[in-house]
């Protein structure tokens, strides 16, 4: 199936590593051109070279989109990337940035980081989104993916902070998908439940071995299973799992996926809608 990527231009926030990182290894794989987001200077030349080692083209953008004035330092080395490149505009953007700095429990929580973790998850994507809206309407075709959590779903009862952000990222989708009715844009939601990233492979592989169980995948991946990320797949994905999919919601094709909830979890949020 031909996804219709072909020298469409494709922004990953936060694609410096992990899923971020599997993202944007997929959407290059389809013969996209890729911008590898990192917060500061030097942090996404390794997986933009690692893109342009297996044939695909990408380019480090850096700003640090937590703040307006970096947001705004990302926007203008986009432009210029652009310029340079002989684009005129982005045609995809990813809101993968986020994590769950600030998040703390509900009885150390305060105001100060319900507002941090808010504009941390949520406030980032918006002002990613809203630089890179007009000149999609302009040239007619965009697409806008919001990267949540398993938790916008199945909260668990810790970084509450965290799990309310997230929350309101598909409800964002859904109002921005409205808005941009009949331009040819569409925004979707993707949720994924554990992902294999290096973080989280290392620290099961340590709760394997402090259990005396086997360190190899399967192992470890059973280990996951019996926790409460388990899911009816029996499997845990990798950030290039992640990738895939994420590609084919930007795709040609899926242009009729639009104001969409996607929970790529393997069924571990077990809910009917």
């Amino acid at each position: 199936m031909d996804l219709g990527l072909t020298d469409k231009v494709a922004l990953v926030t936060g694609s410096y590593r992990g899923t971020g990182a599997g993202i944007a290894r997929s959407l290059a794989d389809e013969g996209a051109v890729v911008l590898v987001h990192g917060l500061e200077a030097g942090q996404a030349d390794e997986v933009a070279s690692g893109i342009a080692a297996g044939g695909g083209r990408a380019h480090v953008v850096v700003g640090d989109i937590r703040t307006e004035d970096g947001t705004v330092a990302m926007v203008d080395d986009v432009r210029a990337q652009l310029v340079a490149g002989g684009r005129d505009y982005v045609d995809i953007v990813v809101n993968n940035f986020g994590n769950t700095d600030h998040a703390s429990d509900w009885d150390a929580a305060d105001t100060a980081t319900w507002h941090a973790s808010y504009d941390l998850n949520v406030i980032s994507a918006f002002r990613v989104t809203q630089a890179f809206l007009p000149d999609m309407r302009a040239a007619g075709w965009g697409r806008v993916v919001v990267m949540s959590t398993i938790g916008a779903t199945r909260p668990g009862d810790t970084i509450p902070e965290y799990y309310t952000a997230k929350g309101a990222l598909p409800s964002m989708t859904v109002g921005l998908a409205k808005h941009l009715a009949g331009t040819g844009i569409t925004v979707n939601c993707v949720s994924p439940g554990i992902i294999a990233t290096a973080e989280v492979v290392a620290s099961y592989t340590k709760r394997a071995e402090r259990a005396g169980r086997g360190t190899d995948w399967q192992s470890v991946q059973e280990l996951i299973q019996e926790g409460r990320m388990a899911n009816p797949t029996g499997r845990v994905p990798g950030p290039d799992d992640v990738g895939r999919f994420v590609t084919f919601v930007v795709s040609e094709p899926a242009w009729h996926l639009n104001g969409a909830h996607l929970r790529l979890d393997g069924g571990a949020s077990d809910a009917v809608t």
